[in-house]
């Protein structure tokens, strides 16, 4: 697995949200399509696209809140931005913190998913390293979910 340590300073990102069940076998994945296909289709991708102004170099797929009593999780499509916050779309603020930023490279969304699985199976068990209590995000570089060879990064805050 290929990674970097990175302290950022606060930062804050912003986007749209959407509930999604959170305990669902497949893991919802044609949920989050139809919401992606929604989000491109009225031109929220691209305002977000042409908005993002941080250290992380494309838009962001963020699980912010989850509820496993209400069995929802809110997931956002976000970007790094500094700005105030345009109407129709909301802020997250994270603290200044120590991530662990992880190359995932492969098609989408396999390669995520395979990703994820080893960070929390190989990689925290071995690094002496914990996740920190803040949100993690997928970072989404390349927008072609079919290329065998697309880089899409995973940030973790860690302690």
């Amino acid at each position: 697995m290929q990674f970097r340590i990175v302290d950022r300073d606060a930062f804050q990102v912003i986007g749209i949200n959407r509930e999604f069940p959170y305990d669902v076998e497949d893991g919802g994945i044609q949920e989050y399509q139809k919401f992606w296909n929604e989000i491109h289709e009225n031109g929220t991708v691209n305002q977000l696209d042409h908005l993002k102004d941080g250290e992380t170099k494309g838009l962001l797929g963020i699980w912010a809140e989850v509820n496993k009593e209400k069995n929802i999780m809110d997931y956002y499509v976000a970007a790094e931005y500094s700005g105030e916050t345009p109407i129709g779309l909301k802020k997250i603020e994270f603290a200044a913190s120590k991530w662990v930023v992880f190359e995932v490279l492969g098609p989408f969304p396999s390669a995520m998913a395979n990703a994820w699985g080893k960070i929390y199976s190989e990689w925290f068990p071995s690094s002496g390293y914990e996740p920190a209590e803040m949100k993690p995000f997928e970072v989404y570089i390349d927008t072609n979910t079919q290329n065998p060879n697309a880089y899409n990064e995973i940030w973790i805050p860690i302690k």
